[in-house]
């Protein structure tokens, strides 16, 4: 996969279709290998491949720089806010979305089939064998920017209740630094560059099977 080619609107929607639940990368893995890029084309290859390579130990550098930057043993709101951002940051990606709002489905299934039944996700309507609009996504039977306004919300008030909304955006622009910095000097290794090859054949498959 030629990553040079891949505009940033592209990277943007592989990283909300793609499955976050494979576990991260190994930290041997991660801090392995440190290269300067030979050519700006070479940097913005690199980055790209870095960003949707390591996706989940990104995530998971930046919330946990939330947390420790906020000192959450004094300010143990500080924990609520930083799930709360992580988790209305998750439900952009499709495949979390889908996986949550399945879970607690079945859950609520179990007490009460009746509620269950209504926080099911709205029909697409089909024409002529295909969906005559794309599907869009639903979290417990409400679409999906509802969740993500109200935790959205729910954070950004825990964080001025816990420590200032300074701190936050100082922890975060650090977070938000180190991964830069990580994707622009860590050289993709051949376990990344197959990865990619599989996913992109996932993703064609997947449109060809949908025709």
């Amino acid at each position: 996969m030629d990553w040079g080619n891949v505009t940033a609107e592209d990277l943007v929607e592989a990283l909300r279709e793609v499955d976050w639940s494979s576990p991260p990368r190994p930290f041997s893995e991660f801090f392995s290998r440190f290269t300067v890029p030979r050519s700006y084309a070479k940097w913005n290859s690199r980055l790209k491949c870095n960003l949707y390579y390591y996706r989940t130990n990104y995530f998971i550098m930046i919330v946990f720089i939330l947390v420790s930057g906020m000192g959450f043993l004094r300010r143990p709101l500080a924990i609520v806010a930083a799930l709360m951002t992580a988790l209305s940051i998750a439900f952009l990606n499709d495949s979390f979305a889908g996986t949550f709002s399945e879970k607690v489905t079945r859950s609520v299934r179990q007490f009460s089939p009746h509620l269950a039944a209504k926080m099911r996700a709205p029909l697409t309507p089909v024409i002529r064998g295909r969906p005559s609009a794309k599907r869009a996504i639903h979290i417990c039977g409400r679409p999906r920017w509802v969740f993500v306004l109200v935790f959205s919300s729910m954070s950004v008030f825990l964080w001025f209740a816990s420590c200032g909304i300074f701190m936050v955006s100082l922890a975060l622009a650090i977070g938000l630094l180190a991964t830069f910095i990580h994707a622009s000097f860590r050289t993709p290794n051949l376990k990344a560059r197959l990865n990619t090859f599989r996913e992109e054949f996932r993703a064609v498959w997947r449109n060809y099977s949908e025709l």
